[in-house]
C-alpha cells in the first residue's frame, strides 16, 4: 500500500550543508533577505516592495519551447483565474497512456501562503517544464494570499475551481485535450498544504454523494508539504536557520495565514494534530509525498505520510537526502529534473482506465 524511495540511492545520512552552486545560494539568499525585508511589524506586508523583485511572466498564445499559455478568469470578484500550459502539437501516440487526452494537473505554487503567483517566472518555468516533458495539462491556480485573506481562502480557491471544472466552465478547446476524470492536486510547499485540504473536501463531497459528474481524482503530489505544529520537531530545531523556511519565518508566516486567536496545531498546519476535527473520506486519493533532507520541515512531512499509511491510505513517499526547501525550483539542480520524472512515473500508475483505453 506504501512505498518508501530514497531516490538518490544513498544512505539517508544528512550533509552538513546542502550542494548548492554559488548561483543558487546566493539568488536562495537573496529571495530570503527579499521575504523577510517585505515583512512588517504589524503582521502585513510590503506588496508594493516585493513587486521589484517578483519578475512575471505573461502568457503567450503561441507555442515557446513546445508549451502554449493562456489565462482563464474563474471569478474577478476574487482575482480567481488559472494559468493554463498546453503541450503544442500534442499527438495521441505520446499522450500520457497513449490516448487522445491528456491527464489534467492543477498545480498550486508555494510562497508560505503569502507570496508569488502562477505568472511569477519561477513558477511558469516550472508548470512549463511538467506540461512539455509529461505531456499533461497544467492548470496553476491563482489563490488569495494571506495576510490579506487568511485560512480557509485558499481552500475555497481551490475547491472553488474543481467546482468550476465539473460544471462545465473550463474552454472548450482544453476540455478536449484535457482528461478531467484523470485530475492529479499538485503542489509545493504552501501549495502542497492546499492539496491535502481540497482533495479533503473533493473526497468529503464525493463520500456524501453529492456528485462529481466530470472530476475525479486520480492521486495528489505533495512537494515538501508546509505542515507544523506548536512541538519543535527535531528536524526544525537542527534546522532552525535553513534558508527560505527558517523557524522565524516559518511562525510568522503562520500567524499571518491562521484564523486570528488559532495556533499552529490548527487543523490547516497540523492536519492529523490534536486539535483535528474531520477524518479522511475513503474516496480520498492516493498520494506522492516528497521529502528533502535539508528541509526544517521534514519530520512533519514524514509523520503526514506515517498518518496516510496508518489511515489504510495509498503513500508514496520520496526521499531526497541532499534537497533543500524548494530545491526543484532551481533547474540546475540535478534532484529537480528527476523529481519532474518521478511524478511522470507516479501519474502513469494512477490513470484511470477510460484514459488508457483511448
Amino acid at each position: 500500500m506504501s512505498e518508501m524511495t530514497d531516490v538518490s540511492g544513498s544512505p539517508a545520512a544528512k550533509q552538513a550543508k546542502p550542494k548548492l552552486s554559488l548561483k543558487t545560494r546566493l539568488y536562495v539568499s537573496l529571495l530570503s533577505a527579499v521575504t523577510d525585508a517585505c515583512r512588517r511589524s504589524d503582521g502585513s506586508i510590503n506588496r508594493r516592495l516585493l513587486s521589484f523583485f517578483d519578475l512575471r511572466a505573461a502568457p503567450n498564445p503561441s507555442p515557446v519551447h513546445g508549451v502554449r499559455t493562456l489565462d482563464l478568469t474563474v471569478d474577478a470578484s476574487r482575482n480567481l483565474w488559472v494559468r493554463l500550459f498546453l503541450p503544442a502539437g500534442q499527438a495521441p501516440s505520446t499522450a500520457a497512456g497513449g490516448g487522445s487526452r491528456l491527464p489534467l494537473v492543477i498545480f498550486f505554487h508555494g510562497g508560505g501562503f503569502a507570496y508569488l503567483s502562477p505568472d511569477s517566472r519561477g513558477y511558469d518555468l516550472v508548470c512549463r517544464r511538467m506540461a512539455r516533458r509529461l505531456s499533461v495539462v497544467v492548470a496553476s491556480v491563482n489563490y488569495r494570499l494571506s495576510p490579506e485573506h487568511r485560512c480557509p481562502a485558499p481552500y475555497d480557491d481551490g475547491f472553488d475551481f474543481l467546482s468550476f471544472i465539473d460544471s462545465g466552465g473550463m474552454d472548450a478547446e482544453v476540455a478536449e485535450l484535457a482528461d478531467f476524470s484523470s485530475c492529479f492536486l499538485a503542489g509545493d510547499s504552501a501549495g502542497a498544504n492546499i492539496c491535502h485540504h481540497v482533495a479533503h473536501r473533493w473526497a468529503a463531497a464525493a463520500s456524501a454523494g453529492d456528485g462529481w459528474k466530470k472530476v475525479n481524482l486520480s492521486g495528489i503530489i505533495l512537494i515538501q508539504p508546509y505542515f507544523g505544529g506548536e512541538e519543535r520537531t527535531e528536524s526544525e530545531i537542527r534546522l532552525t536557520g535553513a534558508p527560505l523556511v527558517s523557524t522565524d519565518r516559518s511562525d510568522w508566516l503562520w500567524r499571518a495565514f491562521l484564523p486570528k486567536g488559532a495556533d499552529r496545531d490548527d487543523e490547516a498546519a497540523n492536519v492529523f494534530g490534536p486539535k483535528a476535527k474531520s477524518e479522511l473520506e475513503k474516496d480520498f486519493p492516493a498520494a506522492m509525498v516528497v521529502v528533502g533532507g535539508h528541509d526544517p520541515l521534514q519530520d512533519w512531512q514524514r509523520r503526514y505520510c506515517e498518518s496516510l499509511r496508518a489511515k489504510g491510505r495509498e503513500v508514496v513517499k520520496m526521499e531526497f537526502p541532499d534537497a533543500i526547501h524548494a530545491f526543484y525550483i532551481f533547474p540546475e539542480i540535478s534532484d529537480s529534473g528527476r523529481l519532474i520524472d518521478e511524478i511522470g512515473s507516479f501519474i502513469r500508475s494512477r490513470l484511470s482506465p477510460a484514459l488508457e483505453a483511448e
